[in-house]
């Protein structure tokens, strides 16, 4: 090819990508722009996002937003992006998502049909049920045994609806209480206030495991309802989400999902050293070899 040729190209190509970056638009624009994006990130959803002891956020679901974040760096062809953490909780996160205040949210978050009317969500990262957890002296074996007891839950989550609904479909006379997070919630089983608390297992575990009494605790063999979670984004944002999707599906596909995986729940992890051991689950491996965002419990059956 003549030198005036491939130039001719090379500047053709750089119309077209400089093309294709000037018609960003919705959240991919708004990074561009900015030169920032904004994550959403929890106090204490240990391990997917927590403040350690050093005040720094960390977790399962920041490692794989950031592989997200590297993908929209790449895409967007900046060469740097700031990264600002911005704390949410249950009942704030969709809120700060709608009125644009962050761009990826990076928690615990249950993907379901209600909350896709307002939120989109990445292929599902984790597969959890929500359970009970009580002190074993409670000898709480399931919902029947708390009829007429005070029972926590946190604000803003599926739990908390769940527990309200089958308060009234069975009569059940049950006071509920509502944390503003998953530690305040863990804290009033501690002191006595309540006698358990609904959530999902794998956080119910590691709130357990960090306390000061592990062995105090039992969490319910049977779950009500199976909870797959996924980094959350706005609706209707076709190219983001494209952007997103593809970065974890990647990470699947490559499989650094297992040493990513492995490193929260089956090592020891900040700041108490505490290993979860907590095997992959079937549903999970699922969803690792064929990745879906349905918000359906039935599809991860």
């Amino acid at each position: 090819m003549k030198l005036s040729k491939l130039i001719a190209v090379l500047i053709g190509a750089g119309l077209i990508a400089g093309a294709a970056h000037a018609q960003e638009s919705g959240t991919l624009k708004k990074i561009k722009d900015s030169g920032s994006i904004t994550l959403g990130v929890r106090d204490s959803s240990i391990p997917f996002s927590y403040l350690d002891d050093k005040q720094s956020y960390q977790g399962y679901s920041i490692d794989l937003c950031m592989k997200a974040v590297s993908a929209i760096q790449k895409h967007l062809g900046l060469t740097q992006l700031s990264v600002k953490m911005n704390p949410v909780t249950s009942a704030t996160r969709i809120p700060l998502m709608a009125n644009g205040t962050i761009d990826l949210e990076c928690g615990s978050t249950t993907n379901n049909i209600e909350r896709q009317k307002q939120v989109a969500f990445a292929p599902t990262t984790f597969v959890s049920g929500n359970r009970l957890l009580a002190k074993k002296t409670a000898n709480v074996k399931s919902i029947e045994d708390l009829k007429g007891k005070t029972v926590v839950s946190t604000a803003g989550t599926t739990s908390m609806r769940q527990i309200t609904a089958l308060n009234g479909e069975k009569n059940m006379g049950m006071n509920i209480l509502s944390g503003k997070d998953h530690a305040e919630s863990f804290l009033m089983v501690e002191t006595g206030r309540a006698v358990a608390f609904l959530m999902d297992d794998i956080l119910l575990a590691s709130l357990a495991a960090s306390s000061k009494s592990p062995g105090d605790y039992a969490i319910t063999k049977d779950a009500l309802e199976l909870e797959p979670y996924g980094i959350m984004m706005r609706r209707e944002d076709p190219s983001f989400k494209k952007v997103v999707d593809q970065a974890i599906a990647d990470v699947f596909k490559s499989g650094e999902i297992n040493r990513i995986y492995a490193k929260w729940f089956q090592s020891p992890i900040p700041p108490k050293g505490i290993n979860l051991n907590w095997p992959m689950s079937e549903q999970l491996k699922k969803v690792i070899a064929n990745p879906t965002d349905s918000g359906d419990p039935a599809a991860y059956k």
